[in-house]
Parts: structure tokens; C-alpha cells; sequence
């Protein structure tokens, strides 16, 4: 089989190299080779490039993931208060008993009340927003052309 390498003219690679910290040569062996150790014996074997690809998608999800995370973290920590992230709620008095700072989501149900709202839970929501309206904009599109090929008048 053909071996791979990455397009050192890519422009993007200059960036991912920088970003990672790394050289283009521990970047084409993390990502086109593979490395196999047997016994006191190491074999390095190309791989094919659909094997490169899907290790290029695997790094990108990672490090997608990785920076979620991060963005997470920091956007979670951002709104703690004294070690707290919204969770002291007298619930009998309906106020804060300290000065905490919190997130409350409102969706198309109304307000959701955790224990912690915290930021994954309003990613999680407006994912679930966002896919609700696409939702809605398809089924209203399907009846809207409905009622056209039925001639009912709609407005």
C-alpha cells in the first residue's frame, strides 16, 4: 500500500503544529503510522489513507471534546460563588440565602429547577431548543405545501 503523509503546503497545518505543540514528523507518525511492538521487535507500518482519515477525525473529535471541556470548566467556575454554583436555595422563603450566582433555563416547557444549573445543562438545552425549531420549521413547511396542493387558503 501507498504510504501517506500530511500536505506540508496545507496552511492549516502550520496552525494545528503550532496549537499542539508538535512537529510535522510526531504529527505524521501519530497520524499516518501505525506502531506495533512485539516481543524486542517494533514495526512501524503505513497506513492506508482511509485509515489516516479516520485517524484525523478521531484527533478532531477528541480535541473538540477536550475544548468543550475546557470551555466548561471555565464558564462553570466563572459563576461559582464561594465554592457554590447556585445549589443554596431556601426554597420555603423563595430567595437567595446567600449571594450565589446561577443559571435558570427557560425552554419552550418553561424554567427547568436543578439542584446546579450548570453551563453542559444550558449547552444541553439549547441544543435541544435549536433541533426543537428545526423540528417545527420542517413539520410547518410539510403542512404548508399540503395545504397548497389542497387549495386551502392559509395565512
Amino acid at each position: 500500500s501507498d504510504s501517506v503523509i500530511l500536505d506540508e503546503s496545507n496552511p492549516s497545518l502550520k496552525y494545528v503544529k503550532e496549537l499542539f505543540g508538535v512537529t510535522l514528523e510526531s504529527l505524521n507518525n501519530a497520524l499516518c503510522t501505525c506502531t506495533i511492538t512485539v516481543a524486542n521487535e517494533v514495526v512501524k507500518k503505513n497506513l492506508s489513507l482511509e485509515k489516516v482519515e479516520k485517524a484525523m477525525e478521531a484527533l478532531m473529535k477528541a480535541t473538540y471534546g477536550a475544548l468543550f471541556d475546557y470551555i466548561v470548566r471555565r464558564v462553570n467556575s466563572s459563576i461559582e460563588v464561594g465554592g457554590e454554583t447556585g445549589s443554596e436555595y431556601d426554597q420555603t422563603q423563595l430567595h437567595l440565602t446567600q449571594d450565589v450566582a446561577f443559571i435558570k433555563i427557560l425552554d419552550i416547557f418553561g424554567f427547568e429547577s436543578f439542584e446546579t444549573n450548570s453551563f453542559e445543562q444550558l449547552c444541553i438545552n439549547y441544543c435541544n431548543e435549536a433541533l426543537q425549531q428545526q423540528f417545527n420549521k420542517f413539520i410547518f413547511k410539510l403542512e404548508q405545501q399540503e395545504y397548497e396542493r389542497e387549495n386551502i387558503a392559509w395565512s
